[in-house]
């Protein structure tokens, strides 16, 4: 069909490139960077709607962790189990948020063998999308674990100083950090050949922090060589900065280290990650 000067279709040649262009209408805007990496964080939930089977690290750790902490030292440390969930929640939320943060670069590199992102990358969009948007769907995780952890650790008789608000900004805190964590171990889902290396590396990284820490008990009882690592221990600042929040005490001297922490492993290691990326 062609289309002569009076706009009458007739029976001919094939409708030229320009016509097509012409009768489509006008061209879709580009999609924004913020929008396609919430495209791909909505994604990440609609994975996790299909396997609900990903939650369980997110539910069942969390519980179990604090139950089994709280029980078995809680009487031996501080006297009593009341007094010994005080000290101790602040501490097991960052040990639970952080230990499944791990689970990013187990989720990427799974995609990655899949050949799911070499789709993505051939895509005209912010290249960093895919990335930065898996990693926002895991926030979704954390804060899911984080309040699993809060409304257990209130039904054992938690009582922050700094109340319900105190414990907002706490979580709020521990999900930047958690955030800027995450990218170390998309950094190695791009360098490992599978995810089960990934969760090893991962493991092997993660336990010294978090047991060699201000976590369980107080640093001063330990040996001066482990007080030396736990005092410059990432995770120890970390914790020392939820317990001072939720205690309406703000200890600033952890807070600026928890800051630096974040902003240090987020400029290292994001742009060591998009390199990666970028040649896989």
């Amino acid at each position: 069909m062609t289309t002569t000067e009076s706009g009458v279709r007739t029976a001919g040649a094939t409708p030229s490139v320009a016509d097509l262009l012409a009768s489509s209408g006008p061209r879709p805007a580009r999609p924004t960077a913020s929008s396609t990496a919430l495209s791909f964080g909505w994604r990440a939930l609609l994975k996790i709607k299909h396997v609900p089977e990903q939650l369980f690290d997110v539910t069942m750790f969390p519980i179990m962790f604090t139950l089994m902490f709280t029980f078995l030292f809680g009487g031996a440390l501080a006297g009593s189990t009341g007094a010994y969930i005080q000290f101790l929640l602040p501490g097991i939320l960052v040990q639970t948020v952080v230990m499944i943060t791990m689970y990013t670069g187990m989720t990427l590199n799974r995609d990655i063998e899949k050949g799911v992102f070499d789709r993505f990358r051939s895509l005209p969009m912010w290249r960093p999308a895919p990335l930065v948007g898996a990693l926002l769907g895991d926030v979704v995780r954390y804060t899911l674990a984080s309040t699993i952890v809060l409304a257990l650790g209130f039904a054992l008789g938690f009582r922050p100083a700094g109340g319900l608000l105190g414990m907002v900004v706490a979580v709020g805190l521990l999900l930047v950090f958690s955030f800027c964590v995450s990218w170390v171990w998309t950094m190695f889902a791009l360098m490992m050949r599978s995810e089960t290396a990934v969760m090893s590396v991962s493991m092997l990284v993660l336990f010294p922090l978090t047991f060699a820490s201000n976590i369980f008990v107080d640093p001063a009882t330990m040996p001066g060589w482990l007080q030396a690592f736990v005092e410059v221990n990432p995770v120890s600042h970390l914790v020392t900065t939820l317990r001072s929040v939720s205690d309406n005490a703000v200890d600033t001297h952890a807070l600026m280290w928890t800051g630096i922490w974040s902003a240090g492993l987020l400029a290292i290691f994001g742009p060591i990650t998009m390199r990666l990326y970028n040649r896989k």
